[in-house]
């Protein structure tokens, strides 16, 4: 387990895992665990990851993308794997927060899981397609309210960013447009690149590639200050609908019963530098990355406070 979170924080020095046979960890190949499907921004960021964890452990990450069920399926089948760091789940706030509020699951999003490094803290961005008449974002708020129920949103599923995103714009703006699911978020974005779909709240991770190529207008970032990566999209502050801020988080959790992370953890540095190291092309804030710094005793804490919150 020690490599295993070395490896997600991309540490200089690797340690190993003593086992009864003093075998050396990892002596193969780790799966890593996506819930959504091929190309959303869960499956972008788990094979940025996966390729530095390569590089630093001398074994292959397999990213198996195991979508459904707003992402219960495969964080399920990380609950029922074997605790021996060979299997992990890349996940969010919605797969382990949010599911666990409004799902009956057949695992506990807090007791069945251990975490091992949170990645990264990503500001929502405002899309929609480019045939929208809309230039500003108090144009596209006019628009809607002057389309009630006309205009379609989409989402990965029930519960996911995209969805609770949409929500709040609803209530806060009162404006009225139908929610589409999708299997993943990057099929969304593919309606929306068609004309499909009139618009999405995603994550800049997949959205502000589409952004730059001139496929799909942005109104805002929901956030106080603006993005590194992309320093011309105004904040919500600046677009008119002030305090608007949501953002989205992603993790890395292995099955309850996982060598302790507290021990595997000591001496191990932050995973927010390395994560932007990883690669130069892979250029994390050109993706719309922000590499968090907490470690994963104050992301645990975080993650059982808003789990706890009223709902």
């Amino acid at each position: 387990m020690r490599k295993l979170l070395l490896a997600c924080a991309f540490a200089p020095t690797l340690a190993s895992v003593g086992t009864a046979s003093a075998q050396v960890y990892p002596s193969r190949p780790i799966t890593m665990i996506v819930s959504y499907a091929a190309g959303g921004s869960s499956d972008v960021l788990g094979r940025i990851l996966a390729e530095g964890m390569r590089a630093r452990i001398g074994q292959p990450v397999i990213i198996e993308n195991v979508a459904g069920a707003s992402g219960s399926i495969g964080v399920g089948r990380v609950a029922r794997a074997a605790p021996d760091g060979y299997t992990v789940s890349l996940g969010n706030w919605s797969t382990h927060v949010v599911n666990g509020a409004i799902y009956a699951l057949q695992y506990d999003v807090l007791k069945d899981f251990v975490p091992v490094a949170l990645l990264s803290k990503n500001p929502v961005l405002i899309v929609a397609k480019n045939s929208i008449p809309a230039n500003d974002l108090k144009g596209f708020i006019a628009w809607l309210k002057a389309n009630p129920d006309k205009a379609s949103a989409g989402t990965a599923g029930a519960g996911s960013p995209q969805h609770v995103s949409g929500l709040l714009f609803q209530n806060i703006t009162g404006t009225r447009f139908q929610f589409v699911p999708y299997r993943s978020g990057a099929l969304a974005m593919q309606d929306l690149l068609s004309g499909q779909l009139d618009l999405l709240m995603d994550n800049p991770i997949y959205s502000l590639p589409q952004v730059r190529a001139g496929g799909i207008k942005v109104y805002a970032v929901m956030s106080k200050n603006r993005m590194a990566g992309a320093p011309h999209i105004p904040t919500v502050d600046e677009a008119g609908l002030p305090g608007f801020y949501n953002s989205t988080w992603f993790a890395i959790w292995a099955p309850k019963g996982t060598p302790p992370i507290s021990t595997a953890a000591r001496g191990c540095r932050s995973p927010a530098p390395s994560l932007s190291a990883v690669t130069e092309r892979s250029r994390p804030s050109a993706r719309g990355l922000a590499p968090s710094s907490r470690g994963h005793r104050r992301y645990n804490a975080c993650s059982r406070l808003m789990s706890a919150r009223p709902r």
